[in-house]
């Protein structure tokens, strides 16, 4: 019995160590979404995943990462930034995507043609909803040289875990919200300001993030206190999940 304990708290840090945003953050990503998709985007995302079906397979490019099937979709995960990246540098990467190899980047652009061309394509559309959640953790567009902080160690509430999963999960599931209060809280404290993301382009906030990704790194973590970090990234947090539900909105709402 203790060895089967043992196995399962294995497997949920394992679990916690390589979901982005973790299945509550692209949740929350793919419900503000939903909320905001056209009613004829709607009904087409419907039909291909169910009613609601974006939120229930958010996390399915994450849970197929152990399929020998979908092996070429490892890297898409991420993408690996330089520390001194200026917007134009990084814009021309965005518009290159295929430049530095086949990443983040070059999932979205390739997939978004994909489920533009054949809007059946069911696992396109899967992909590009948990990638747009992926493209807004921070990093996931983070320093080759510490993997995207999983690398770096940090003490968190007496134990030590990786600077990566704190962003994808420790932070999120600290708030003891289930996916949809959380997509609400976040819809209705960032309600008048929705037309000001609306009109973000996707490289907009892709920039916003690769600045966050910075300020993530520059933080000092020696005597790291859990909820000053969180009351000093808590806004920032939850402005990166809203961002990213009203991006994938727009993108599904361009191209369905």
């Amino acid at each position: 019995m203790k060895q089967r304990a043992l196995l399962l708290i294995f497997l949920i840090n394992l679990s916690l160590s390589t979901f982005a945003f973790g299945p509550v953050g692209h949740q929350i990503v793919a419900d503000i979404a939903y909320n905001n998709l056209k009613r004829s985007t709607k009904k087409k995302v419907d039909n291909l995943l169910g009613k609601r079906g974006i939120i229930y397979t958010s996390s399915w490019a994450d849970e197929i990462k152990s399929n020998e099937k979908y092996e070429y979709s490892y890297d898409w995960h991420f993408q690996n930034l330089r520390a001194d990246m200026t917007r134009d540098e990084l814009q021309h990467l965005y518009n290159n995507p295929g430049l530095e190899g086949d990443f983040l980047f070059f999932a979205l652009d390739s997939l978004s043609n994909v489920l533009k061309k054949d809007k059946n394509n069911d696992e396109a559309l899967k992909f590009i909803v948990h990638f747009l959640g992926d493209v807004h953790q921070p990093l996931h567009m983070g320093s080759l040289e510490n993997r995207g902080g999983k690398d770096i160690l940090v003490k968190w509430f007496g134990r030590d875990i990786r600077l990566h999963q704190l962003w994808d999960t420790q932070i999120l599931e600290s708030q003891r919200f289930s996916y949809s209060e959380y997509s609400q809280y976040l819809q209705d404290k960032f309600g008048k300001r929705k037309n000001e993301f609306k009109k973000q382009s996707l490289f907009d906030s892709v920039w916003e993030t690769y600045l966050l990704q910075l300020q993530i790194y520059d933080y000092n973590y020696e005597d790291l206190n859990p909820y000053d970090y969180q009351y000093h990234f808590g806004d920032d947090i939850d402005e990166q999940l809203f961002r990213a539900g009203i991006q994938l909105a727009n993108l599904l709402n361009r191209i369905m």
